[in-house]
């Protein structure tokens, strides 16, 4: 069946259109209003290569460019990355309520943060010593978790998902325990950043997540045949030739890398992996083939907007990010699941 259909590649333009929207209006939001225009026309100047010039403030080419538009970018790339990581995970895991830090990655990478903050770790990777031990931490614990899942040649879903949130509990621990010992200062910055936020992103930061979550993604996209056919079960994937170990390491590779490098670059966000795929599949469907690019773009507007009222509903203090996520998350989440229920004559 082909998934592209015209009303749904109709909600795929305007989804599409409505993140460019979402983009222009954090940008031009803040202590200094910039007009859209403003906003289109550097954009357009920048990417002409030089070919264009138009004529714009200084200042509002410093704000747009070297302050909003990497942030932005940013968002929309760890948006993307954490949607399209749920919607796979609960394809894998045949579990609406999996999502990208179900297998303990945001543990561990608040682990390696909180142990670079509280440890002092600057001298060894200098400036990007917490986002470096985040996602050093992140990686191992997904391999942590994958050896003690393995037996006899084979990772049980089940196994893996237990796994996961046995060892998520003992990286929570060390955490707890980091914070028992950290200095006032430490304490804070460590608070701060497991509550997540974009606050200080620079276009170094966008171009160090931009590849591994778009090839992250990629890899996502084109196993979604493969996440349509684990709806009906490992022995059904497996009788019509399906590789399921080796599918298997290849999805949990891939949403290992985009969670990691995500979560070492904005902290952890929350709700983002787990709410966006259900409106995704409630707009599209449950053919991975579209709702995975519909839940990556949907993630990207989420992440976008929340980010625009972090910043600007106590200026000139930021929210973090987590919070606005969190807050509106949840009660979205707790309607979902209310929806499902009176469909399935529960309440």
């Amino acid at each position: 069946m082909n998934p592209f259909s015209s009303k749904r590649i109709t909600v795929l333009l305007v989804l599409s259109f409505s993140l460019v929207i979402a983009a222009i209006f954090s940008v031009m939001t803040g202590p200094v209003f910039i007009h859209p225009l403003t906003i289109i026309r550097l954009w357009i100047e920048k990417l002409s290569f030089g070919m264009l010039h138009f004529d714009i403030q200084e200042m509002h080419r410093v704000i747009i460019m070297n302050i909003r538009t990497p942030r932005i970018v940013v968002a929309i790339l760890v948006g993307m990355g954490l949607s399209a990581s749920g919607a796979a995970m609960q394809g894998l895991f045949r579990n609406p309520m999996a999502e990208p830090y179900v297998l303990g990655m945001s543990s561990g990478a608040a682990a390696g943060a909180s142990a670079a903050i509280v440890l002092g770790m600057g001298g060894l990777f200098g400036v990007y010593a917490v986002p470096a031990m985040a996602f050093i931490a992140a990686t191992v614990t997904i391999f942590v978790v994958y050896s003690i899942a393995h037996t006899e040649g084979k990772v049980p879903t089940e196994t893996l998902l237990l796994s996961g949130i046995a060892v998520g509990f003992f990286l929570q621990a060390a955490v707890s325990f980091l914070k028992l010992i950290a200095p006032t200062d430490a304490l804070r910055d460590v608070v701060l950043w497991l509550m997540g936020s974009f606050a200080g992103v620079t276009w170094d930061d966008a171009a160090i997540v931009a590849i591994p979550i778009l090839a992250g993604i990629l890899i996502l996209f084109f196993l979604a045949r493969e996440l349509n056919v684990f709806q009906f079960g490992e022995e059904t994937a497996m009788h019509i030739g399906i590789e399921v170990e080796l599918m298997k390491r290849i999805l949990l590779t891939a949403t290992a890398l985009i969670t990691a490098i995500s979560v070492s670059t904005a902290g952890i966000i929350g709700f983002t992996g787990l709410v966006v795929p259900h409106v995704a599949r409630m707009l599209v469907g449950a053919d991975q083939r579209i709702q995975l690019p519909v839940a990556a773009i949907c993630g990207g507007i989420f992440l976008v907007l929340a980010d625009t009222l972090a910043r600007s509903i106590a200026q000139p203090a930021e929210i973090p990010i987590g919070i606005i996520t969190a807050v509106i998350g949840a009660p979205y989440f707790v309607y979902l699941l209310r929806r499902r229920k009176h469909a399935m004559g529960w309440w």
